[in-house]
């Protein structure tokens, strides 16, 4: 692609910025800008190889049934029909061999299902929260979240195109209680129009700045059907996990 295509998208903040009112606060839009050095290393982290396997490892509704806490790990987590397994689909679209399955049904991740990803970190697809969720699911969510010692970052995902709902104050209430990092990943982007989405960006980002401790400030924005934000939400990953070289995630 063209740089300005390119750009857009790999970076969709940067095409929403430009139709910000004069006088808007733009550092939580830049915050985490990778180089093309810095995504390519990435990229390469989520392509499996013969001496670098991806692979799904295990699932677990206990936490006495999860794998050993062998390497740094991220987890994904959201309300039903968010989205959720659509997108960890596409963040392994460069390793099509692993298998995420994706249902029409919403909720239909009952348990917590780990990949693991070569010797670098291990990816958890956590099951849906709201009215499809699984009966036992505070306690093998909430279980995971305060025990998992190896958790570096917790992805919460929120639609797009609806913006903040009352269910996705589940999600943060839980992780502010327990003082775990997150960060904020708005899916369907495909789906809004530009005011829309611009709309939902800056209402979101005020409630991060006004009401969270440890919610990271740049919302990172997907689209599983066009791969909009993929790209940079890989090379995130990648650079919680401790798989960035600092130099090239400056």
């Amino acid at each position: 692609l063209e740089r300005s295509r390119r750009a857009a998208v790999v970076f969709p903040l940067r095409r929403l910025e430009r139709h910000l009112a004069p006088g808007v606060d733009t550092a939580p839009f830049r915050l985490f800008q990778p180089g093309l050095a810095a995504l390519q290393h990435a990229e390469a982290l989520f392509r499996s190889g013969r001496h670098h396997v991806i692979d799904y490892v295990s699932s677990a509704v206990r936490m006495e049934h999860v794998p050993a806490l062998a390497l740094p790990e991220v987890c994904f987590i959201g309300r039903s029909n968010v989205g959720k397994s659509s997108l960890i689909r596409a963040l392994f679209s460069l390793s099509p061999e692993v298998e995420v399955r994706v249902s029409k049904t919403p909720g239909h991740t009952k348990k917590m299902n780990f990949f693991k990803v070569g010797k670098y970190f291990t990816l958890v697809d956590m099951p849906g929260y709201g009215y499809r969720a699984p009966q036992d699911f505070v306690e093998m969510v909430e279980a995971y979240l305060q025990e998992r010692c190896n958790l570096k970052r917790t992805f919460l995902l929120v639609d797009g195109v609806v913006g903040l709902q009352k269910t996705d104050h589940i999600g943060v209430e839980m992780l502010e209680e327990f003082g775990i990092p997150y960060v904020m990943v708005l899916t369907k982007i495909d789906r809004a129009s530009r005011g829309l989405l611009l709309k939902n960006v800056l209402e979101i980002q005020e409630f991060v700045k006004e009401k969270t401790q440890g919610c990271f400030p740049q919302l990172f924005l997907v689209s599983s059907v066009e791969f909009s934000g993929v790209h940079l939400l890989r090379c995130f990953v990648a650079h919680v996990t401790g798989n960035l070289p600092a130099v090239e995630a400056s």
